[in-house]
């Protein structure tokens, strides 16, 4: 399976419309994707392809590119917490209107770049990187996938521990089943155990794993916690969460990246004020 079996992301403008449609108009980026997987069908190889090297999937990654250029076309909005949102005009269109709709956007953008001299940066696919936010997030999963593997597991009884847990533990034995390690979270009066393991994958986890995992708790526990420097296949997810069976908790790539830069894991904000100086050229003629 190579990337040229991927649609291209301008097949995938119209699916990610009825996608948000369907959803109800708005959605994360986690639901839009996995809603467009399972409209496409899209298979588990499909869906495992890499972009590159990595992290990123191929299919990830052409979504990122149709949402984006939806918003340049006037039909996606997206806010401040990744939620993108059907404008009233992306409500109404078209499958008919989206190519030339499109083609025009196009236009619009490569003579405004030309007007502005700004060096036009283009893959060889033609496709521009419009999502300066991952920009941090892959240099951030490209560092976790170089740690060594227990210093990964490290990292994530840290972060549990951050995360509210009152007990981590790494097993750090071989032969465990492929459980990582043992946390204990407490909820009010109650408190659980929950089992993790940790994948240092750069492409998608499948459902083999979470069935693999959920196996080596069989008869030790019912809560689980699956993280990975990955993605999650929409089979995967389906899995984890299957009628009858213990459910599994997914911590993907980019989830992973939240909450590191949530607890100050590694990532350090900054926050920036820009000054808006406006001149009240009036008031200096009524002195």
């Amino acid at each position: 399976m190579t990337q040229a079996d991927i649609p291209a992301y301008s097949d995938l403008l119209w699916p990610t419309i009825v996608t948000v449609r369907r959803l109800g108009g708005s959605g994360s980026i986690d639901e839009i994707a996995e809603a467009v997987v399972d409209q496409e069908g899209f298979t588990e190889e499909q869906q495992q392809v890499l972009h590159g090297d990595g992290p990123q999937t191929e299919i990830g990654y052409r979504l990122a590119w149709a949402r984006s250029y939806l918003k340049g076309m006037g039909l996606l909005v997206n806010s401040k917490r990744g939620v993108w949102s059907l404008t009233e005009e992306g409500r109404t269109v078209q499958k008919n209107e989206i190519p030339p709709r499109h083609r025009r956007y196009l236009t619009q953008y490569h003579e405004e770049r030309r007007g502005n001299r700004i060096p036009d940066e283009e893959d060889s696919t033609g496709e521009k990187d419009l999502d300066q936010d991952s920009d941090w997030r892959d240099q951030l999963l490209d560092a976790l996938t170089s740690m060594k593997p227990d210093g990964f597991e490290r990292l994530a009884q840290r972060l549990l521990r951050e995360a509210g847990f009152i007990s981590a533990t790494v097993t750090g034995r071989t032969g465990d089943g492929g459980i990582d390690g043992l946390g204990v979270y407490r909820m009010s009066l109650v408190s659980f155990p929950v089992f993790f393991q940790c994948k240092r994958y750069k492409g998608s986890v499948g459902s083999a794993a979470v069935r693999d995992f959920r196996g080596a708790m069989a008869g030790r526990g019912d809560k689980g916690l699956l993280i990975t420097t990955g993605t999650f296949t929409s089979e995967a997810k389906a899995e984890a969460t299957r009628d009858g069976a213990p459910p599994v908790d997914l911590i993907d790539g980019d989830r992973l990246c939240d909450l590191l830069k949530e607890y100050d894991l590694g990532v350090k904000t900054t926050v920036r004020q820009i000054e808006d100086i406006t001149v009240d050229t009036e008031f200096f003629g009524d002195i």
